[in-house]
């Protein structure tokens, strides 16, 4: 069916197909960043109810390797908040995508219901492929 659309249309369907794909791939980043982060915010809050004085340790590939109270707080405090920004971005990244994803739609639906040189056979596909993207 693309082989019917325009060579201008065509090209804006693939841009189309194109940001999707990104924007499934920021997605899936966003929520990994969000789960890491909610494992170390829950991580520092059981941190706060051990005993300072407590043995500890910290895990470093396949070896546990003995950390000090003060030094895992502070390890997992910096990654707390350097998760939190990257989970910001990646927000604002995914809404640009989403807004770049809507105007080429937009773009591509005029272009389709223009009457250019799809005529009317391209009509009735713009909703329908956009619909599908």
């Amino acid at each position: 069916m693309q082989g019917n659309l325009p060579p201008e249309a065509q090209e804006k369907l693939e841009e189309l197909q194109d940001l999707q794909e990104t924007a499934q791939k920021v997605a899936a980043q966003k929520e990994q960043a969000e789960s890491t982060l909610n494992e170390s915010k829950t991580a520092l809050e059981a941190l706060g109810d051990i005993d300072e004085d407590t043995t500890m340790y910290r895990e470093i590939g396949e070896l546990l390797v003995e950390t000090e109270y003060d030094d895992a707080h502070e390890e997992l405090e910096e990654k707390v908040d350097s998760l939190e920004v990257r989970v910001e971005q990646l927000g604002k990244q995914e809404e640009r995508v989403e807004e770049q994803f809507e105007d080429l739609q937009q773009e591509l639906q005029q272009m389709l219901q223009g009457g250019g040189a799809g005529g009317p056979g391209g009509g009735p596909m713009g909703p329908g492929g956009a619909g599908g993207a």
